[in-house]
């Protein structure tokens, strides 16, 4: 389906410049700077953009502070709390804080809840020195290049995702001792426990495209023992992260990303050594994710009423 985008007009909008970054996924936005009076003609063309190209970038909003990033998110949407569990660093500005957890695998946000975000505004506001890029994945681009029998497979999958997992252990089976800020975390983090069944395909509610709803936060699939289920985990992820359906993107001071959260994929990428990185990150309320036959997500435990909202999605123009 095909979403149709609005007139250019109003204030802002005409000096508003989309620069395609890669084919499948990401692009630049120039020529505006972003706060809570925007006009909605502006509005409207940065979520379509948004739409299109899964993760849009700002450079040089060096004016926005967290109020200034609040007031421009819920033009955009309706800002979540700052996480499900996470409750001692903010109300609803969640500092990603390289002292308390460093996200270096691939996933999609709190997807352990049946309302899954819409997207996330990220804010640089302390970089190293060198490394710490963050990467997204375009999930309906690696949906729209599986083969047809692996189609006909995920697209009748579920897979059951919880806010447990293993945190010490990277993917190439080395552990190490979280830090005391690290171990905090995880253990609040892990507070209330959560778990979710997620179809495995599920269908953009502003799109109506087909999108893979995966990443770290999965266990196992549903009918499908341990060994299996890691097994077809890794083939189907393997197709997310092909580096033709990514972006990388080199924070600078000033930069905002916005991310469609129904559609992506992200892995911050820890390679700064004990430097300090922050940024700040506002969450957008989602809907619950529906099967390509019309079937919702299903809540096994916890209750994230007090998270978000469920927000209906946008009817589809056309």
């Amino acid at each position: 389906m095909v979403f149709r985008r609005p007139a250019a007009h109003g204030v802002g909008v005409s000096s508003l410049r989309v620069v395609k970054l890669g084919a499948h996924i990401g692009a630049r936005i120039d020529g505006i700077d972003v706060n809570g009076d925007l006009q909605p003609a502006a509005v409207s063309s940065i979520n379509d953009a948004l739409l299109e190209h899964k993760v849009v970038f700002f450079r040089g909003q060096h004016h926005l502070d967290d109020h200034g990033q609040l007031a421009f998110a819920r033009l955009l949407g309706t800002p979540t709390k700052a996480h499900p569990t996470v409750t001692s660093r903010g109300d609803r500005i969640l500092p990603i804080d390289s002292r308390y957890d460093k996200a270096n695998s691939w996933h999609t946000d709190v997807t352990f809840i049946d309302r899954v975000p819409k997207a996330s505004l990220l804010r640089a506001v302390a970089l190293p020195n060198y490394g710490g890029t963050t990467t997204w994945a375009s999930t309906e681009a690696a949906y729209d290049r599986l083969p047809e029998p692996l189609r006909a497979l995920v697209e009748n999958l579920w897979a059951v995702h919880t806010n447990q997992y293993d945190y010490a252990a990277d993917y190439d089976g080395r552990h190490e001792e979280p830090v005391e800020g690290h171990r905090q975390y995880r253990e609040e983090f892990e507070s209330e426990y959560f778990e979710t069944e997620h179809p495995v395909v599920r269908v953009h509610p502003e799109t109506g495209n087909k999108v893979l709803l995966l990443g770290h936060f999965v266990k196992q699939f549903v009918g499908l023992g341990a060994a299996e289920s890691a097994t077809l985990f890794q083939l189907l992820q393997n197709r997310v992260i092909k580096l033709e359906n990514t972006i990388r993107w080199n924070w600078e001071p000033g930069d905002l990303a916005i991310w469609d959260n129904r559609a992506t994929q992200h892995y911050a990428v820890a390679d700064y050594g004990d430097q300090f990185r922050r940024l700040s990150r506002i969450t957008l309320a989602g809907d619950v994710p529906v099967d390509v036959h019309g079937r919702r997500s299903r809540t096994v435990a916890g209750d994230a009423s007090r998270y978000s909202e469920v927000v209906a999605p946008v009817a589809l123009a056309g």
